[in-house]
């Protein structure tokens, strides 16, 4: 089988950030589909998120993203990453990392911010509505946006595994 282009991506360099992790037009609509890396932790390097505050920031994520004004409609995806370094993001449309850039900040910023009931987190609307953290994920919105999202964020990825960038 090939790999697949996300298992290419150096892991011992990349750093958290906004990454264009791939670009693909689906077969059955025509339609472009660009799929971001939001990537929060350093793989490999500092601790993964735990699943309750990856659940809230999931849950809280897919909210804002379904009810932005200029978004709701272009959002095909919201999700973590199954080694809970971070998330993807799918939207229609070919767009760069400085363009969805002001949408991932006002993402985390609602994140950060929130008060209240988790949306969809009640045993009715979720099928694992107790694993949740509400205060870590805010910690970790917070930390994201000081510390990742600001002046000098990472938006290229930073090479290919030494076998990939040979082909």
């Amino acid at each position: 089988m090939d790999r697949i282009a996300s298992f290419t991506v150096n892991h011992l360099l990349l750093k958290p950030g906004v990454y264009v992790s791939r670009r693909d037009q689906d077969p059955a609509s025509g339609a472009v589909v660009t799929t971001f890396d939001l990537r929060l932790t350093a793989p490999n390097d500092e601790p993964v998120m735990n699943t309750a505050e990856c659940h809230t920031i999931e849950h809280l994520g897919a909210t804002f993203l379904r009810n932005h004004p200029t978004w709701a409609s272009r959002v095909v995806y919201f999700g973590p990453m199954g080694c809970r370094t971070g998330f993807y993001l799918a939207v229609f449309g070919a767009v760069s990392s400085e363009e969805i850039l002001p949408l991932v900040r006002s993402l985390f910023e609602f994140a950060r911010d929130f008060e209240g009931e988790i949306p969809g987190a009640r045993p009715e609307e979720c099928g694992n509505y107790l694993d949740q953290n509400l205060g870590m994920a805010k910690w970790l919105a917070r930390r994201y946006l000081e510390r990742d999202l600001g002046a000098n964020v990472s938006l290229s990825y930073p090479g290919l595994l030494a076998e990939e960038a040979g082909k």
